[in-house]
């Protein structure tokens, strides 16, 4: 009932999530990322607790399968879990139990790993990768963006999904991006105009985080119609 990519831009070093699904508040649940060290997924009868032990194993020097593997071992319910990592150099590995629900799948990319569960088809997760693959130059966030509402247009979810998060790290402790849409008829396009107003502010708000002498006056955006 879930589906998501993990990414990473090799030109800023940013790592980044986005996941979307039918139950609400996926985005408390399922991504987890680290700047400079790397970012995991855990869904299907989720496990909170398994993205920041990835995050933690990757921070010691893990690689991606390395983190993967010790995260698998650790877990007494492996069978149950879906699992994404990628690390630093953009390695990427993936997981899923064998009690996983289907259709069900993988796809890994360039800098990318895609996976899913109880979807319409397979082919969801390599739509995604594809997506987040074609235009490498564009900002991570845009990227991750493209490939969610790529995974919608290959089938997506057996259900209808009502929630949807996009996360992005990049130089500090706190997130760039971390935009969620916890019930809504549309997650994924209110995710996308949600990244659209949010986009020209980003860096703004880190400015405002580390130089706030040196921060822009906020403009509030126009009102959405």
């Amino acid at each position: 009932m879930t589906y998501s990519l993990l990414g990473r831009c090799a030109r800023t070093g940013q790592f980044g999530a986005v996941v979307t699904t039918s139950a609400i508040g996926v985005g408390s649940r399922c991504p987890f990322a680290q700047a400079g060290i790397g970012a995991a997924l855990t869904q299907h009868r989720t496990d909170p607790r398994l993205g920041p032990l990835a995050v933690s194993l990757l921070a010691s020097g893990f690689s991606a399968q390395e983190a993967l593997d010790g995260v698998v071992a650790a877990t007494p319910h492996r069978h149950w879990r879906q699992l994404a990592v990628i690390d630093r150099q953009g390695r990427t590995a993936s997981f899923t139990g064998r009690n996983v629900r289907a259709p069900r799948g993988e796809a890994h990319g360039r800098d990318c790993v895609a996976i899913g569960n109880i979807l319409r088809n397979d082919a969801v997760p390599a739509a995604m990768a594809a997506a987040f693959e074609a235009d490498p130059a564009a900002p991570l966030a845009s990227r991750l963006v493209a490939a969610i509402l790529a995974g919608e247009a290959a089938g997506g979810e057996a259900a209808a999904v009502v929630s949807a998060a996009l996360l992005v790290v990049h130089r500090e402790s706190f997130p760039y991006v971390d935009l969620r849409v916890d019930r809504h008829a549309a997650p994924l396009e209110e995710l996308a105009a949600l990244w659209a107003s949010y986009a020209p502010e980003a860096d703004a708000y880190v400015t405002r985080a580390i130089d706030p002498e040196a921060a822009p006056a906020y403009v509030a955006p126009p009102a959405r119609q």
